[in-house]
């Protein structure tokens, strides 16, 4: 009876381990390409642009899972294009410190970025440092329309099915991070910073992109937190802290003829804290666009001596002269502010400013409890302006639709 229980277990043992040969044989094993293999040195000073290439050409060949290791340590890097497609699920691990070059070693508008990529995850802790100091002074883009853009930090074109999970990014020179023509990208405790007055260093900027969801990230910027442009649809953002920074903006819209229409956000479950704006939708006077945006929901949202929580600007026109007898042709409609409290800043905690052309059309206010503590005195207000819509619940300040 022993015998043939062991027998029987050496059985089982053996059919294990030729499921296990199989399970191999069809799906290939990770190979980790560390950088420091082809070339790169942690010293801060060596460029290692061409180690990172070799490193992601080589993963981006291998038939199966592929992991580009960058350990710890500092590695001057940039500007470079990691491109697929890939043969397989690319994984960027990113242990140490990735720096920036000086702005003379920029023809690009992009440090590192990531292109035409199906099945991607950049993880492991480490940062992403844009060492934008030296380069802000060089910046016009606040009073020239026809400015070149400093190099964007991180941009993803055509993109799909990423994760960007668990890293930081510093003092960016431009935008910390662009998604363009990307799709079902999930950004995760991520941590964006850059000083108050850095000139647009915006945390995050979606355009032409659909099913991103941004979850459980800390972005303190010298602009937007996150920005939501043209042609953009399908996109969450919750359990962020945004300050300082100029808020979590749809827009701004209507600038070019042929934008497309942003269709469905969520913000919920957001703090703000010394910002600019909470929330905020602005979009061009005179603007040749006739596109809509639609379907957004803000929800359950604390404000932290915002100076102006809730916005529409249907008249943004921050630094270029603008035709503002000529309204923006953008229709805004369905758009709801839920349980959205705290401390205003300016006594206007409410404003909604609508284009008399296209009007904003079903507004709704649900629950609203901003106060006003400020050297003004007195309490909080709200101004609207050819808005349709309809209030509930409590409202402070009182509903103006």
């Amino acid at each position: 009876m022993g015998s043939r229980s062991a027998l029987c277990s050496l059985c089982y043992f053996l059919v294990l381990i030729l499921f296990s040969w199989v399970a191999e044989a069809k799906t290939p094993s990770q190979r980790v390409f560390n950088v420091k293999e082809y070339g790169a040195r942690a010293d801060g000073k060596t460029d290692s642009s061409k180690a990172l290439l070799s490193a992601w050409k080589a993963a981006c060949e291998w038939e199966g899972k592929s992991r580009v290791f960058i350990p710890e340590g500092s590695f001057l890097i940039g500007p470079v294009v990691l491109k697929g497609p890939c043969k397989g699920f690319m994984t960027l691990q990113v242990k140490g410190s990735v720096k920036a070059p000086d702005l003379n070693k920029f023809n690009t508008e992009g440090w590192i970025e990531f292109q035409y990529i199906d099945g991607l995850m950049i993880t492991g802790g480490g940062r992403f440092d844009g060492q934008g100091a030296r380069a802000w002074q060089h910046n016009h883009c606040t009073d020239n329309q026809k400015c070149k853009p400093l190099p964007t930090s991180l941009r993803f074109s055509f993109v799909t099915n990423a994760t960007i999970r668990g890293i930081s990014s510093i003092d960016s020179k431009f935008f910390h991070m662009i998604l363009f023509a990307c799709k079902n990208m999930k950004l995760q405790n991520l941590k964006i910073s850059a000083p108050a007055d850095s000139p647009n260093t915006d945390g995050i900027h979606i355009a032409v992109s659909s099913g991103i969801r941004i979850s459980r990230s800390v972005i303190g910027t010298g602009d937007d937190c996150v920005s939501i442009g043209p042609g953009s649809s399908d996109i969450s953002i919750s359990n962020v802290f945004c300050g300082p920074g100029h808020g979590i903006s749809v827009g701004s819209l209507g600038k070019d003829p042929k934008e497309g229409d942003v269709v469905g956000l969520t913000v919920k479950n957001c703090t703000f804290t010394g910002t600019d704006n909470g929330v905020r939708i602005k979009t061009w006077p005179s603007s040749p666009a006739h596109s809509s945006a639609s379907d957004f929901t803000f929800e359950d949202l604390v404000m932290n001596n915002v100076r102006n929580p809730i916005v529409i600007d249907q008249q943004y026109c921050p630094r270029y002269s603008c035709d503002l007898k000529s309204p923006s042709l953008v229709k805004i409609s369905d758009v709801v502010f839920k349980n959205i409290r705290g401390v205003s800043a300016s006594k206007v905690a409410v404003n909604l400013l609508c284009s008399d052309r296209v009007p904003c059309r079903n507004v709704k206010l649900s629950d609203i409890n901003l106060h006003y503590r400020g050297e003004e005195g007195g309490a909080s207000i709200a101004t609207c302006s050819n808005v349709e819509g309809n209030s509930s619940g409590l409202q402070v300040p009182p509903s103006c639709v």
